[in-house]
C-alpha cells in the first residue's frame, strides 16, 4: 500500500523515509500541516511488525499533533516520527545519532522530543546532530522530561470534567482507573493520590504496579479489565485505541480522560460514549501539556509562567468543548476537531 492509499493519509504535506544500514535505523517522519509553524511532535521508538504499521502510526499521530498544537495555542504545526526498533542487538547511540542527522537534513520543518520508548538521554544524542529538539536535560532552556507537565495538564482537565459531571471542584473520593503507568501515567497517579482519589491501576510492568500499590495505596487490576472497573473516571495512559467496540460496552466510568494519544479506535466511538452519557475529554486537548513544555524549550528561553498559563488555557478550552457539546448535542471529539480545524485554517 502506498502513502496515498493509507486510510490515515490526510493530505499530509510531506512524508520522509530514512534508513541507515550501519546502525539499523529505519525512521519515518510525517509532516501533516505547517500553517501554524514547523511540524512538532515526539519520536516514538517501537516494535512494528511491518513498515506499513509504522507508516500508519506516523500518519495518524502527526495529524493528531496538528490538532493538539492548535488547541494548545502554540506556534507549531503537526509532525510525528516513528523509529522501527531493530530486531536483535543494536547500538542505541549510533541509531539515535543517525536519527539526529535525519532531522537536521529536513532544515527545520520538523522539531522533536520524547515519545513512547525514547528517553531524555536519547534526545541528548539527537541534539549533538541537530538543534531542532526539545525535552532535554541540559542547555539554557532545558526542562527535562515533559511527562510530568503532560500529567499536570491531564490532572487539571479531570478537575474540569469532575466539576461538570459530579458538581465538585476537586477529585477527592473519586475512583480513578489508570491504564498504563509509564512516566506520564505514574506522575498522574501521584497527583491523583495527593488529591484524595482512590486509584485502580494496570500495566504489563509488574514492578511499577507494585510500586503504585506500595507508595500510593493503588489497587492492582488485570490489564485486560482495567477499562471495565466500577469507577468514576477511566484514564487511558498507554497506547492508542483503548476505546474500541469491545471495551466501550464494558466501561462503567462517567468520565474518560487520560494521556494516551488516539484513544478512540474510530471517531464513531465518541458518539457511543455520548449515548452512554460518558463525558469524553478529547485526548489531544487534555494531553497537550508535554508539547507546551517542549514549545517553551524550543523558544530558547524557557518560562514556567508561560507554560502554566498555557495549561490553564487547555483547561478552559476543554470546558468550552464540554459546553458546546451540551448545547449542540454533539460528541466532544467532533466539537474538538471542528475547533482545531478552525484554528489551523485561520493560520493558513
Amino acid at each position: 500500500m502506498s502513502v496515498f492509499d493509507s486510510p490515515n493519509f490526510d493530505d499530509h504535506e510531506s512524508v520522509h523515509f530514512f534508513t541507515d544500514p550501519d546502525s539499523g535505523m529505519n525512521a519515518i517522519i510525517a509532516i501533516h500541516n505547517t500553517n501554524r509553524g514547523p511540524g512538532a511532535g515526539g519520536t516514538r521508538f517501537w516494535t512494528y511488525e511491518t513498515s506499513q504499521q509504522a507508516l500508519d502510526d506516523a500518519l495518524n499521530l502527526s495529524r493528531a499533533m496538528s490538532y493538539k498544537n492548535a488547541m494548545a495555542d502554540i506556534p507549531f504545526g503537526g509532525g510525528k516520527a516513528v523509529i522501527m526498533r531493530p530486531g536483535g542487538e543494536y547500538d542505541r547511540r549510533a541509531l539515535f545519532t543517525a536519527y539526529g542527522k535525519a532531522i537536521e537534513s529536513l532544515g527545520g520543518i520538523y522539531c522533536t522530543a520524547e515519545d513512547v520508548g525514547v528517553s531524555t538521554a536519547d534526545m541528548e544524542v539527537v541534539r549533538q546532530q541537530t538543534r531542532f529538539v526539545g525535552g532535554l536535560d541540559s542547555g539554557e532552556a532545558a526542562s527535562g522530561d515533559p511527562s510530568p507537565v503532560t500529567a499536570e495538564g491531564v490532572f487539571r482537565g479531570l478537575h474540569v470534567a469532575a466539576e461538570r459531571v459530579f458538581k465538585q471542584n476537586d477529585l477527592k473520593g473519586l475512583r480513578v482507573a489508570v491504564q498504563g503507568l509509564g512516566h506520564v501515567g505514574y506522575s498522574l497517579c501521584q497527583k491523583l493520590s495527593a488529591a484524595g482519589a482512590k486509584l485502580f491501576v494496570a500495566d504489563i510492568n509488574e514492578e511499577i504496579v507494585a510500586l503504585a500499590e506500595q507508595e500510593l495505596g493503588a489497587h492492582i487490576v488485570d490489564p485486560g479489565m482495567i477499562h471495565a472497573q466500577d469507577v468514576d473516571v477511566f484514564a487511558p495512559c498507554a497506547l492508542g485505541g483503548a476505546i474500541n467496540p469491545k471495551t466501550i460496552e464494558q466501561i462503567q466510568a462517567k468520565i474518560v480522560g487520560g494521556a494516551a494519544n488516539n484513544q478512540l479506535s474510530h471517531p464513531d466511538m465518541g458518539n457511543v460514549l455520548k449515548g452512554k452519557d460518558i463525558l469524553y475529554c478529547p485526548d489531544y486537548v487534555i494531553n497537550g501539556g508535554g508539547i507546551i513544555n517542549v514549545a517553551a524549550e524550543l523558544s530558547g528561553t524557557y518560562k514556567s509562567d508561560w507554560v502554566d498559563n498555557k495549561l490553564d488555557g487547555l483547561a478552559q478550552t476543554l470546558n468550552e468543548i464540554f459546553s458546546l457539546s451540551a448545547l449542540e448535542n454533539k460528541p466532544t471529539n467532533e466539537i474538538a476537531d471542528r475547533l482545531a480545524l478552525k484554528r489551523i485554517h485561520a493560520a493558513a
